[in-house]
């Protein structure tokens, strides 16, 4: 079993910043990639930004410049570092991981529940 926590949501006012974790624990091998994702009302969840294991990142449009994304592997950690934030940026922010399990040595993707993020104009 693998879990993701996600934190670092809330209110923030247009132009501001703000810094989301994702914690990965359980029996956890190692994670070969990690995402975020992002779902706003009345709209289809999109990916915002990832990183494989050797540091590869890759950004929608939307966002390239503005977020960054980042990982500890010794903690199992994910992070999303988001400037300039705008309206159109609101919306409930998902990890997603890639994660290689111990025993079985198995891969699978695992969601964590989401946080929201909501920025005032």
């Amino acid at each position: 079993q693998v879990q993701l926590v996600e934190s670092g949501g809330g209110l923030v006012q247009a132009g501001g910043s703000l810094s989301l974790s994702c914690a990965a624990s359980g029996r956890i091998l190692s994670i070969n990639a990690m995402s975020w994702y992002r779902q706003a009302p009345g709209k289809q969840r999109e990916l915002v930004a990832s990183i494989t294991s050797s540091g590869s990142t890759n950004y929608a449009d939307s966002v390239k410049g503005r977020f960054t994304i980042s990982r500890d592997s010794a903690k199992n950690t994910g992070y999303l570092k988001m400037n300039s934030l705008k309206s159109e940026d609101t919306a409930v922010y998902y990890c997603n991981a890639r994660v290689r399990v111990r025993i079985t040595l198995a891969e699978h993707d695992y969601w964590g529940q989401g946080t929201q993020v909501t920025v005032s104009s």
